[in-house]
């Protein structure tokens, strides 16, 4: 096992690392092609920032480029979500075919003001014109990872709680994500209290849940049926061969770009793959900007 962690990473810096992974031998001598590949793609985007975290769950080596970079969270947040729903229930807690009444109407965490969440602002608008009707915690975890339902996410995690969920992530190594509140929380924005992340915590989230370390393996195996059925595939999908399963999960937000998650080879191997990006106004190119990394990561597993 071997972890190369690149902070700051630039094309300054390219030659003196590349010398420094040769140097050492290690098992894989296409690690320098790789991280040129990915400096180039990187510098030819113009993002302001790019974390990365990859992790072939094979040999558990893993290469971390500015991974410590902290970022608005955007939708990636609904995953810790996920896992304490999960949790909840090994915990008789909760259950997935207990129901919730649907509501899109929440509670700021600055002042416990009432907020409304609207169809413009979420990429899912079924659940709003069933307002007052019932809907299973499985379907609602479903939409919250599938089609990214706001309204969904905030149901959950006012019934889960953020606080439990952040602690959760703490446990599973996740030291640095916040997850503090709901979606369209328009005061805490104002107040600077948003959900943030580093492409570390998500690569520690996702490797957790393909271990089936994040809740029981029952559970985990689920998480990736839920999160294999993504209907937004722009970004990790879109820069492999067709019909590579990817179970992940994107996020966005103005300037704000990140898909992540977990990549199964035909062969059985499987690796982890984050990439965060902030700062690329033109949606297409920060979809390349992943693309291009998927792509990288991928030969760079395979050898082709």
């Amino acid at each position: 096992m071997r972890t190369l962690v690149l902070n700051g990473f630039s094309r300054l810096r390219l030659g003196l690392v590349a010398g420094l992974v040769l140097g050492l031998g290690c098992a894989r001598d296409r690690t320098p092609g790789f991280l040129t590949a990915i400096d180039r793609e990187i510098q030819r985007s113009g993002a302001e920032t790019v974390g990365i975290y990859f992790k072939d769950l094979s040999t558990s080596d893993s290469l971390l480029l500015d991974a410590d970079a902290r970022v608005h969270a955007a939708s990636m947040m609904k995953v810790p979500v996920m896992i304490q729903v999960f949790r909840d229930v090994e915990a008789g807690a909760l259950g997935l075919d207990d129901s919730l009444v649907i509501t899109a109407t929440f509670r700021s965490i600055v002042d416990g003001s009432a907020y409304e969440l609207s169809v413009p602002d979420d990429s899912d608008t079924t659940l709003y014109h069933r307002v007052g009707e019932r809907e299973s915690v499985r379907e609602l975890m479903d939409r919250m990872i599938t089609v990214s339902s706001n309204l969904a996410t905030n149901m959950l995690i006012q019934r889960v709680g953020a606080d439990r969920t952040q602690r959760t992530m703490r446990e599973l190594g996740a030291d640095s994500i916040a997850v503090l509140r709901g979606v369209e929380d328009t005061k805490a924005y104002q107040a600077g209290l948003n959900n943030t992340t580093t492409a570390r915590d998500l690569g520690i989230v996702f490797s957790a849940i393909a271990e089936n370390r994040a809740a029981s393996g029952a559970s985990c195996r689920e998480m990736v049926e839920i999160l294999a059925r993504q209907e937004f595939n722009e970004g990790l999908p879109a820069g492999l061969p067709a019909g590579t399963r990817v179970a992940h999960k994107t996020g966005w937000i103005t300037g704000i770009r990140h898909d992540g998650g977990i990549v199964f080879l035909p062969d059985g191997q499987a690796y982890v793959l984050v990439v965060l990006t902030r700062g690329i106004d033109d949606v297409d190119k920060a979809d390349q900007l992943i693309i291009a990394v998927s792509r990288i990561a991928y030969r760079y597993v395979t050898g082709s």
